[in-house]
């Protein structure tokens, strides 16, 4: 496939060459360009730009500024893109390792895979706290939480099992709520073809160290092909005084799943209830506890329910306790423990249960702007008393003002799902005797920053698997069959470049490479695992167009392995002044037909417009 691409204009007035290549020669080169193209666009640009400095906590067992961590993590500002985003989706797409596959727009039924990982080996948290399914990877991504109570999404790219448990292999999502910023109100419709309609709605009150933000969204559609309508409803209250906090949300949201599982017209309704409350004690010590109920009711058949109906409901709690020493200089020393419970009915998988705790201790020695070095190790109990053992080891060292190198080997696992092990349709298999999935990862990187106009990172990475779980089948006859693989590589190389420009413009490249030993297959096809993305490159834009216009691109190639490369362009604007704010979002721009998932079709070009009314505390 034939496509044609420059790399970038010359900061001064010279012809533009275009050259004729081919996608793989493209993607070889992506990497390069990645990191040339913002130097040649700042050649005569010497002004540094103002920045603010963006703290994380995911990764880290302290708040550390994002300059400070030792391990790969990408913070995306979701209060400040919320204008210009349709949904979560939109947010997490901004990420060349973040692989969002969609069964439906606007994140209805997704999954998230970081570097090449399952679905299942990427763990979903909102302000620390588990959000996975243990019924099903599939509904991992069934975030309760509206996109405008959302401050900042925190992704963890590599194992992250010594800080959180199972299912940290390849990744960990942090949504993170933090107190409003002032108080206010904000009413948000929108409607636009396929008979989409999108609402919004926010009231945040800020009064000393009290403040309180409620919040929810409404998309709906009637799907762009037969049996793909949608309605996805989410609500949350998040309330914060002095050192204590609470979180409540709720989410339903039922959707026709054509070919979702299968030749099947099938259709599906999932509900969340999450509460969560955190509460310091004293400066050194936090306590947390959280409960989650989900409920899922599946049809294989929409139109004969009579035939095969699923029901599940599934209760979790989950409980925290961390403190932290000050050793005295740079050192500080953190423990704690956790315990998590969980239990399933189900008429599909039966009545099951299971409880594991943690504890965990970590050695943090860090001396801004020269150093870091953190050594933990996580012991978990679970099943008949099995424990497994999660060591990790991160160092950084600045080697001047504008360069660090950093590295970390970490290990990870991940236990089965209910699914994984029961599940049983007409075309899937589960299996009781399932082994939890272990692996080790190693990396290692450069930032540099030579001003505040430009910034890059380079990331090198590899994760060897054991005991990996997939769903498999010998031929398209024959019915996918949960299994163990023993040895499963993935290694490959990550770059990303940053670049503020005049007029209030910002330019971000990324590019993410990555190849995935098969010879574990032995001829069978996968379901889940060798779906991942080969190779993905993005380029964003973002400008305050005169003094009122925000408008915002996302342009993304990517090839999945044994796929045809595929193109998705979307285009976001919106008004910024006054109380009436108008804004209009194209997805898709040139309607690429393209698949996330094997057989089941993406939607083309889609529009949806309105306006958001805007009222602030004076």
């Amino acid at each position: 496939m034939e496509g044609w691409f420059t790399c970038c204009e010359q900061s001064t007035l010279r012809p533009i060459t275009y050259v004729s290549i081919s996608f793989a020669t493209f993607f070889r080169l992506l990497p390069l360009a990645v990191v040339i193209c913002p130097a040649v666009l700042l050649d005569a640009q010497t002004k540094p730009a103002e920045t603010r400095a963006v703290v994380v906590v995911t990764g880290t067992y302290q708040e550390i500024p994002l300059e400070e961590a030792e391990r790969a993590v990408r913070v995306i500002p979701a209060r400040e893109l919320a204008s210009t985003a349709g949904t979560i989706s939109d947010l997490l797409n901004l990420d060349s390792s973040v692989d969002l596959r969609e069964r439906a727009p606007g994140g209805v039924q997704s999954g998230v895979s970081i570097r090449g990982g399952s679905l299942g080996q990427t763990l979903v948290l909102w302000n620390g706290m588990r959000l996975n399914s243990m019924q099903s990877s599939n509904l991992n991504m069934d975030v309760p939480i509206p996109l405008d109570a959302l401050s900042q999404v925190e992704v963890l790219k590599g194992s992250g099992s010594t800080l959180y448990g199972s299912d940290a292999t390849a990744g960990v999502v942090n949504f993170r709520t933090q107190p409003p910023e002032r108080s206010e109100v904000r009413l948000r419709t929108g409607f636009g073809n396929w008979g989409t309609q999108q609402q919004r709605a926010s009231v945040a009150y800020v009064r000393g160290p009290l403040s309180q933000n409620w919040t929810a969204s409404r998309d709906f559609s009637t799907g762009f092909l037969p049996n793909r309508d949608f309605r996805n409803l989410s609500v949350a209250s998040t309330t914060a005084w002095r050192r204590t906090s609470l979180n409540l949300a709720h989410n339903d949201r039922p959707f026709g799943a054509e070919q979702f599982y299968g030749n099947f017209n099938s259709w599906e309704r999932t509900k969340n209830w999450f509460s969560g409350v955190r509460q310091g004690i004293g400066e050194k010590t936090e306590a947390a506890f959280a409960y989650r109920r989900s409920t899922d009711l599946f049809v294989l058949y929409r139109d004969r329910p009579q035939v095969f109906t699923n029901r599940h409901i599934v209760e979790t709690y989950q409980g925290q306790l961390r403190r932290r020493e000050d050793l005295g200089g740079a050192g500080r020393l953190h423990y704690g423990g956790e315990v998590l419970s969980d239990s399933i009915s189900s008429n599909n998988l039966g009545n099951h249960g299971r409880t594991r705790g943690a504890l965990y201790v970590a050695l943090d020695l860090r001396a801004m702007r020269r150093f870091s070095f953190t050594i933990g190790l996580r012991d978990e109990v679970y099943r008949n008393f099995q424990h497994q053992f999660s060591p990790s080891a991160a160092f950084g060292w600045w080697v001047n003002s504008r360069l660090k190198l950093r590295a970390s080997s970490s290990t990870a696992f991940r236990l089965p799902t209910y699914t994984d092990l029961y599940y049983r349709d007409p075309a899937n298999v589960g299996n009781a005797l399932l082994r939890p999935e272990k692996a080790w990862s190693n990396e290692a990187g450069l930032d540099w920053n030579p001003g505040g106009r430009w910034r890059g990172s380079f990331t090198i990475f590899e994760r060897r698997e054991r005991d990996g779980i997939d769903f498999v089948r010998a031929n398209p006859s024959d019915l996918w069959r949960a299994t163990n693989f023993q040895k499963l590589v993935f290694r490959g190389v990550e770059a990303s470049s940053f670049v503020a420009l005049p007029k209030s413009q910002r330019l971000e490249f990324s590019y993410t490479g990555l190849s995935g030993a098969q010879a574990a297959l032995a001829g069978l096809q996968s379901k889940y695992v060798f779906n991942y993305a080969r190779h993905t490159g993005l380029a964003s834009w973002q400008a305050v167009l005169g003094r009122d216009w925000i408008a915002r691109s996302r342009f993304g190639a990517i090839e999945r392995l044994g796929r045809s490369p595929y193109v998705v362009w979307d285009v976001f604007t919106s008004w910024q002044r006054g109380r009436v704010q108008p804004y209009l979002q194209v997805t898709n721009l040139t309607a690429s037909r393209y698949e996330e998932f094997v057989g089941i079709r993406m939607p083309g070009r889609g529009v949806v417009g309105g306006v958001e009314v805007l009222w602030r505390a004076r």
